[in-house]
């Protein structure tokens, strides 16, 4: 049997802070540890001891693998692997999601051809909002963002394929790059109608592979410090 398990990092925004849109160019630090550590628990109940930690070289996603390998009896060391950094959000990096929705708003109104400036503030939301649920349902990157979908996807069904047999290997990245894991199944398409692919702060995610068979996700986006 070959695991995979791919976490999402903890939170870089405090209760009540204003969060912004965090891509691959801002290197925040965590402002918690709990989830971090709740993947590391999280994984000690399901009795997944990794073999090999990767982490995207950011500091919230190096920090949350740590945390994760101190629960877990620091099995192996955690190391960088730049495949797995979040996607560039372009224009909309460290802006709000109204910033966003607005921005995002104004292209889809001239792409249509209608003018922006002739949009009310409410229609320029919504049009922005279409936007982002498209993001969040099936990964179709909104105007102006910098993802490189077909390197992505490579990179995963790469990672997936270095997997050894008996190997357990854990992978903590980003919302954005996690997205795109599940082509691994061989099933996108069908994946995105029965799972919400956007991974919580903390979320854990495993995949299975036996005797060369397909690989097969056993878990999404599970908060694993509320199941602790």
């Amino acid at each position: 049997m070959k695991t995979l398990i791919i976490a999402r990092h903890g939170n870089t925004f405090r209760k009540g802070e204003t969060p912004t849109r965090v891509g691959s160019r801002t290197d925040l630090e965590l402002v918690e540890e709990e989830r971090g550590r709740g993947i590391g628990l999280y994984l000690k109940k399901l009795g997944l001891t990794p073999t090999r930690i990767l982490a995207a070289p950011l500091k919230r996603t190096m920090r949350t693998a740590e945390l994760a390998a101190e629960e877990l009896g620091n099995p192996c060391p955690v190391v960088a692997d730049a495949r797995f950094i979040e996607v560039d959000y372009g224009p909309d990096e460290n802006c709000t999601e109204e910033q966003v929705m607005d921005r995002l708003g104004r292209a889809a109104a001239a792409a249509a051809g209608q003018d922006p400036a002739a949009l009310t503030p409410e229609q320029l939301q919504e049009l922005g909002a279409a936007a982002i649920e498209r993001w969040n349902a099936r990964a179709e990157v909104p105007d102006g963002w910098k993802v490189d979908v077909p390197r992505i996807i490579a990179n995963w069904r790469e990672l997936a394929a270095e997997v050894a047999e008996g190997e357990v290997l854990l992978c903590v990245s980003s919302n954005g790059t996690i997205r795109f894991a599940p082509h691994i199944t061989g099933d996108y398409e069908g994946f995105c109608a029965a799972h919400d692919i956007k991974v919580p702060t903390g979320g854990v995610c495993v995949f299975t592979s036996g005797d060369g068979s397909a690989w097969t996700c056993t878990e999404w986006g599970t908060k694993a410090f509320k199941q602790l």
